[in-house]
């Protein structure tokens, strides 16, 4: 035990570093507290412990034991020294070699270790390479193509969905404008009823005068009157066409007709008779063609407003589908001409 306190109090630094679990700054802290005065004071050191000052000690009666085997292994060596002599070379050349093919050993495994790694290296670039290569097309294909493709897709719906929006706005447009038309059309014909109304109601008067006396201008006047509750009849009989109305349009031409016959038997008038066969042109074509019906009207129309008929061609009866009149929008004349007496 003496010995081995005696080496904790004049061992150097690189002494006790020798020894395994004894570090640089505890070996600097075990020669700063010396002297001690005995072992078991070598364990206020700090960094020191049981476990470690053992080892120490272990490590120190190891390094004496060897120390006696090699004064032993001298005493030896002087008593055969041409033994030793000639194998003492060969130790040497033995370690020599055992180093030599460490190194070498080593050199190779770390040369194996580096071409493993170049190879994982260049797996591990050709795994991205070809990831890169063969995967782009296909996200390309899988996910941009459809993306783009929706893209455009809704780029077309929303063009469709615009210009199906203007086409409804145009819709509407013409819609108010035919509902504008026919607004007017209702108007224009609940003038031309009052109209008829009125002239009924003057009628009614002069033939009632005309019964308790015969007066050569209440005869002119009732003529007058016939006269414009035809064109006020014919007038209505066209806006019912341009609402599609076959109906009441032939029963106001059928009364023009009625009318504008007991005028042509008190005046004799021919451009009546002209207007009359017109008139029945329009009734044998009514309801079934429309169109060829509305013709005769106007030309039965400008027979009776001129007095002769007009130099024109009355097209040839067709079956249509679904007979439409443009709406015709012209005031109706109201100027009464003056009858032949």
């Amino acid at each position: 035990m003496s010995d081995f306190l005696n080496f904790l109090n004049t061992a150097d630094l690189d002494t006790l570093v020798n020894i395994p679990g004894i570090t640089r700054p505890i070996a600097g802290n075990i020669i700063a507290a010396r002297p001690f005065d005995s072992v078991e004071d070598c364990l206020n050191v700090r960094g020191m412990g049981k476990n470690l000052l053992a080892r120490m000690q272990s490590q120190h009666e190891a390094g004496e034991n060897q120390t006696e085997s090699r004064a032993m292994v001298q005493v030896k060596e002087e008593e055969t020294p041409i033994y030793i002599e000639k194998s003492q070379p060969a130790q040497e050349s033995v370690k020599e070699k055992d180093s030599f093919l460490s190194r070498l050993g080593r050199v190779f495994l770390n040369f194996v270790r580096a071409l493993f790694r170049l190879l994982a290296l260049a797996v591990v670039i050709g795994g991205i390479g070809a990831a890169l290569y063969y995967g782009l097309p296909y996200i390309n294909q899988k996910v941009v193509v459809p993306i783009e493709k929706n893209r455009a897709d809704i780029r077309q719906v929303a063009a469709e969905v615009k210009a199906l929006q203007t086409q409804i706005d145009e819709t509407n447009s013409r819609v108010n404008a035919l509902d504008q038309s026919v607004e007017a059309l209702e108007k224009s014909i609940e003038a031309h009823t009052a109209s008829l109304t009125k002239l009924d109601e003057i009628q009614a008067a002069l033939e009632t005068k005309i019964q308790a006396g015969q007066d050569e201008t209440l005869l002119q006047l009732k003529y007058e009157v016939m006269f414009t509750r035809a064109l006020d009849m014919l007038g209505r009989a066209r806006l019912y066409l341009a609402q599609s109305n076959f109906g009441l349009a032939r029963e106001d031409v059928n009364g023009a007709r009625d009318l504008l016959m007991e005028l042509q038997t008190e005046t004799d008038d021919e451009a009546l008779d002209q207007a009359i066969a017109r008139l029945g042109l329009a009734l044998g074509n009514l309801p079934a063609f429309p169109v060829v019906a509305a013709g005769d009207l106007e030309i039965a129309w400008q027979i009776l407003m001129s007095g002769e008929a007009p130099v024109t061609t009355t097209p040839e009866p067709t079956v249509v589908n679904t007979p439409t009149v443009e709406p015709t929008l012209e005031a109706t004349p109201t100027a009464i001409p003056t009858a032949t007496p």
